[in-house]
């Protein structure tokens, strides 16, 4: 009667097309060891016994040793916070999306996972990385990606504290670049920045020094005024 039951149920998940076994790129996460971090929106871990490449999927990070681009501004940073969080996590973990899980470069494309935070999430938070690569159906978390990304350019941190920088075909330096109508020298310290918003930074902002001003105020009742306001903490 036993072997009757179980020979059913076998039977019921063949026919209907289910699996004892959960699926790969369902959304489970598989822990791994770090070996290093190689810049913003890549790493090296060490998958059952083997070192695999991981490249973050739909984010994009400015470069620091890129062959053709060279560094950019803002890779540094990317690089630095990635670096950080990955050497001090205590768990560190890998999901796939449902589509391929490799590049052109053999690169493992996941999602990643430090101390059960997303690297993907907190990248995009702190304004060091924009929403980029999307390629369906590897697009399970893009709708909060780019929600997040909306409010960060908002607030004009990092990569969008310099007006046209980031763009959707990538980074553009010349923008961080181009000279721009101060009042440094006269001792007025407060950088003004026209993005999506007027935004302006105090010397004591987070990110004061990688701000490009395109105009200076000697005071924030001046930057109020002219329409521009502090950055949202």
């Amino acid at each position: 009667m036993k072997l009757k039951m179980l020979v059913a149920f076998i039977l019921l998940f063949s026919i209907t097309g289910c699996s004892l076994v959960e699926s790969e790129g369902s959304g489970d996460k598989i822990q791994v060891e770090l070996d290093q971090a190689i810049d913003g929106d890549t790493l090296s871990v060490f998958l059952d016994g083997e070192s695999e490449n991981i490249r973050l999927l739909l984010i994009d990070t400015p470069e620091t040793s890129h062959p053709r681009l060279g560094k950019q501004p803002f890779g540094q940073e990317a690089k630095e916070f990635t670096k950080n969080l990955v050497e001090q996590a205590e768990i560190l973990e890998i999901e796939y999306d449902i589509g391929q899980k490799r590049d052109k470069y053999d690169r493992l494309l996941a999602y990643v996972y430090v101390d059960g935070k997303m690297l993907q999430e907190e990248l995009l938070k702190q304004g060091l990385a924009r929403v980029a690569y999307i390629f369906p159906p590897n697009t399970r978390y893009v709708d909060q990606f780019q929600a997040i990304q909306k409010d960060v350019q908002q607030q004009g941190v990092g990569i969008w504290s310099v007006e046209n920088y980031a763009q959707e075909d990538g980074f553009h330096p010349e923008f961080t670049e181009a000279e721009t109508t101060t009042t440094e020298t006269s001792g007025c310290k407060i950088k003004g920045n026209i993005g999506s918003e007027k935004i302006y930074h105090t010397p004591e902002s987070p990110w004061y020094e990688q701000t490009i001003a395109e105009v200076m105020f000697c005071s924030e009742k001046e930057a109020n005024e002219a329409g521009f306001r502090a950055p949202k903490q």
